[in-house]
This record gives structure tokens, C-alpha cells and sequence, in this order.
């Protein structure tokens, strides 16, 4: 079956096997920072962007994608938001070993471009709870999210 989507800003035509999931569709698209975790939908390694919208692509249907919008990591290197994310958490000390950075960026990421959500200590919380972290305790994430909506705050 073949679909058309766009990714990362540019329209792609891909053939996807029956059954298939949009993270295995993205990993064959060379879209290495979505990272293959739980294939349940529980740990976020997998988070990208659907929409605008955070979703674990381990648990999309590659079909329901067709003419839809897919945000990866990749995609969002050069927007100024996210180079702030990266390295707040860079210089916090949060990045262990990097597997789920990508899914918490994206999450966070998303919070933060939402105008409707809050950037407060409670949404930024919640805003990572999809996302597992084996060497940390996600103090230093929320941190480093927490500063940078003080940054944020202080620019308007």
C-alpha cells in the first residue's frame, strides 16, 4: 500500500507492508531519533509529533497517516525553541544516556508551542509523564524545562 504524508515539512511517498506502524515507516525513512522502546505506547521513546500533536508511533497505524503531518526531532534541529530545550538539557546534566531525550524533547516541545497550555511546574511535570527514563529521576529534565520557560517569560 502506498501513502503520502508529509514529514518533517516535505511530502514523501512511502509503500508500507500490511499491519505496519508510523515508527517503523519513519525508521525506514532514516529518522533515526525515534527510537524503538515498549512497541506498547508506555515508555515515549517512539514520541513524535502528529498534527502538532505528541503521539507514541509505535502504536499509529502507518495507513492512518496518509495525508496527515509528522513532526520528527530532525525536523525541529534549527527552530529556535528546541536548540533552547536541547541544550537546557544539555547544560543540566539530564542527558544520560540520550535514549529517551528525543521522545522528552518532543514532549516538552509540544507544551510548550501549545499557547493554551500552562509552563508551570505541574503541566511541564505532566507533559513528561509519557516518557521513561531509566537513568534519571527526571528531576533535572524538569529543571531544565522549568528554566527555560523562565527564559521564555522573561523575552516577552
Amino acid at each position: 500500500m502506498n501513502i503520502e504524508f508529509e514529514l518533517n515539512g516535505r511530502m514523501v511517498s512511502r509503500d508500507i507492508e500490511p499491519g505496519a506502524n508510523l515508527l517503523t515507516v519513519l525508521r525506514d525513512s532514516a529518522q533515526f531519533s525515534v527510537k524503538l522502546g515498549c512497541e506498547t505506547g508506555d515508555c515515549g521513546s517512539c514520541t513524535v509529533l502528529l498534527n502538532g500533536l505528541p503521539v507514541n508511533s509505535c502504536v499509529v497505524a502507518a495507513g492512518r497517516i496518509q495525508g496527515q503531518m509528522i513532526t520528527t526531532l530532525e525536523g525541529l534541529l534549527d527552530d529556535p525553541l528546541m536548540v533552547k530545550l536541547q541544550s537546557a538539557l544539555v547544560d543540566s546534566g539530564s542527558v544520560q544516556c540520550g535514549y529517551c531525550s528525543p521522545g522528552m524533547l518532543i514532549s516538552l516541545y509540544a507544551q510548550f508551542t501549545h499557547e493554551s497550555q500552562n509552563l508551570d511546574e505541574d503541566s511541564l511535570r505532566h507533559a513528561l509523564t509519557g516518557n521513561l527514563c531509566r537513568c534519571t529521576g527526571y528531576v533535572k529534565q524538569l529543571e531544565a524545562a522549568l528554566e527555560v520557560a523562565k527564559t521564555l517569560e522573561g523575552e516577552r
